[in-house]
């Protein structure tokens, strides 16, 4: 494959991880996961581990890479949202 397509790749997968970014800073910052769909984000958490198995079966590095951060971001937000409803979250600093 050539390193332009690899790069595009990098790119695809760093824009599409990073987006994950501002909701899990917001769930952690607000103590409070109630806006956030549990359904959408165990479909999604479950997907993104699938893309990461595919990745690693074909060799896509940059699949694998930008699907394991992207796991580590929404199992995140998921982690969050079951301490957080559960009342197991201590009050947000001032």
């Amino acid at each position: 494959m050539s390193s332009a397509v690899e790069y595009l790749g990098f790119a695809a997968a760093a824009c599409t991880t990073c987006s994950f970014i501002p909701q899990v800073r917001l769930v952690w910052r607000e103590r409070q996961a109630q806006g956030v769909s549990l359904s959408m984000y165990l479909i999604m958490t479950f997907g993104v581990f699938l893309w990461l198995c595919y990745g690693l079966m074909i060799d896509a590095w940059p699949v694998v890479a930008a699907n394991g951060a992207t796991l580590v971001l929404a199992s995140s937000v998921l982690i969050m949202k079951w301490r957080f409803e559960r009342g197991g979250a201590a009050a947000p600093r001032a």
